[in-house]
């Protein structure tokens, strides 16, 4: 669905604002004059010029509390945090499901940065602390500020607090920042993450089984054991929760919290944060940590001082989701298709952004038409467990045009990639419906689609979503021909638990020519 943003007629606040930039810009103009008569005039005037810039900057991105305004909260300078953006007078937080790279584009360039590092999920800086006012957001990368991106609708949404997105962006240059009066920086921001020297014993306590419960540490020294203390829960995941699962020899993280919920007495200090593990890690200290900790040393650094620490649940059995890039290979193929017969799939953000402009501005739109790279996405559930959606039953989204429930909102995303790294295709953020459509010999299918059954993926079976289903696309209709990078990953945010997500995506070598395109020499990875 495309969300058409509204704009709030300026209010007595946002004028009396402007006229104070007006002011302040008048009299840093005399200033100037000022500053004219006196022997090094032209630094001086450099040097007011930078300050009235700097100012205006400032005014604006954090004075201009209008329809669609855009904050970072909880990072360590005004460059990076969890985005709230500003709608019906209220200030509201943003969920990560479908947040990535063209989103984080769209924030930075609206808050006057040059640009994104990266985008950040799972309550990196932090749980929200507001009303999630965005959720599914669609974002080509071009558009000017966030409020024109395609999303759900204003405060329709299914995150809890530890869903929230955030990015951190580049920050000016150097040069510009040291002519004018510089900023102090936390302390915090000169750390960067280090692996800790120091051996840790982790346990989970509080839990009503052996394998659930809070996370807790503490340091092995020369001298001893020091004291158990918490994990700060800023940015916890399912990659974090399946080290600490594998460390204990208790399988597979089927669930990584930021929650007290397992402690009925007051929580010991944090002595870890910043945690951020690849998910590979043989034990927590090998991940990444926002400094090392002594055994009796300061708390660690936490957006929240309380019940915001890291907690999972572990079981033995999990299950393992496989790309099939075989069948990828032999089913790709171009086909030119009448924007006339795409309108159901333009109400789902199926095609690139250039087509919602064509269907804007020209009277003939539906006579025009796109380019699709089309091909079969097959998906082998290899676990020991059978592969279910993370979002209740009553929470799935009907879509028209595959007449049936999606459970999975982000369950697909599809790439083309070019030599410097630059996504030049948008791919389509697939929804899917999870069933049973092949299996093993004496295996029986259990999930389906139809008549609002369960959905899943069972072991040794596939579900398979076939080139001629609507959607089953990438838009490459403004692609230049030659040579690129396909990439397919599946459950690309690690949303549902798996085994390992080292073999949940497809990287392959693309040959795009004006009659034909193929994909080959493909290797499986990580999204």
């Amino acid at each position: 669905m495309q969300v058409l943003r509204s704009y709030a007629r300026p209010s007595s606040v946002a004028l009396s604002l402007w006229l104070l930039l007006l002011l302040l810009l008048l009299m840093s103009s005399i200033v100037e004059g000022a500053i004219g008569v006196t022997t090094n005039r032209t630094s001086a005037l450099e040097e007011a010029r930078l300050q009235r810039e700097n100012m205006v900057r400032k005014y604006l991105k954090r004075l201009k509390k209008e329809e669609g305004a855009l904050k970072l909260v909880g990072g360590r300078g005004d460059y990076e945090g969890n985005v709230e953006i500003f709608h019906a007078g209220k200030w509201g937080a943003i969920c990560d499901d479908e947040w990535d790279a063209s989103e984080a584009e769209v924030v930075c360039r609206q808050l006057g940065f040059p640009g994104p590092v990266r985008p950040t999920h799972t309550g990196y800086f932090g749980r929200a602390k507001r009303k999630f006012w965005m959720d599914n957001l669609y974002c080509g990368g071009k558009e000017q500020e966030l409020g024109d991106c395609h999303f759900d609708g204003w405060g329709t949404n299914d995150c809890e607090a530890s869903e929230a997105a955030g990015v951190i962006c580049k920050q000016h240059d150097e040069d510009e920042d040291s002519r004018s009066t510089p900023k102090p920086v936390p302390v915090e921001a000169l750390v960067p993450k280090v692996r800790l020297e120091e051996r840790l014993e982790v346990r989970l306590v509080g839990g009503r089984a052996d394998g659930e419960g809070r996370v807790e540490v503490r340091v092995i020294g020369k001298d001893g054991a020091g004291r158990w203390g918490s994990v700060c829960g800023d940015g916890w995941g399912l990659l974090e929760g399946n080290v600490v699962c594998r460390e204990l020899g208790l399988g597979y993280a089927n669930n990584a919290v930021q929650t007290d919920f397992f402690s009925e007495i007051e929580l010991p200090a944090v002595l870890l944060s910043g945690t951020e593990c690849y998910g590979n890690e043989s034990s927590l200290a090998d991940c990444l940590h926002a400094g090392p900790v002594g055994m009796d040393g300061p708390d660690a650094r936490c957006s929240e001082r309380r019940g915001h620490v890291a907690a999972v649940t572990c079981v033995p059995a999990m299950a393992d989701l496989v790309f099939d890039h075989v069948e990828m290979e032999q089913s790709l193929h171009l086909e030119d298709r009448l924007m006339y017969l795409l309108q159901c799939a333009m109400e789902e953000n199926c095609v690139a952004s250039q087509a919602y402009e064509i269907q804007r501005d020209n009277p003939n739109w539906h006579l025009e038409t796109r380019r699709l790279l089309k091909f079969t996405a097959r998906v082998v559930n290899t676990g020991t467990a059978d592969f279910r959606p993370h979002i209740p039953k009553h929470l799935w989204e009907w879509h028209l045009c595959h007449m049936h429930y999606h459970s999975m909102e982000v369950f697909a995303t599809f790439d083309v990639i070019d030599a410097g790294g630059r996504r030049v295709a948008e791919g389509h953020k697939a929804s899917f419906c999870l069933e049973d459509n092949q299996c093993l010999p004496g295996i029986e299918p259990r999930y389906a689609c139809a008549n609002y059954g369960d959905q899943g993926i069972s072991v040794n079976c596939s579900d398979i979503y076939r080139h001629n289903i609507d959607c089953q696309w990438v838009d490459i209709s403004e692609l230049d021909f030659g040579e690129y990078q396909f990439k397919v990953s599946i459950n690309p945010e690690f949303k549902v638990p798996e085994m390992s997500f080292d073999n949940n995506a497809a990287r392959c070598r693309l040959l795009y020519t004006p009659t034909y395109a193929r994909v080959y020499d493909c290797v499986l990875g990580r999204p």
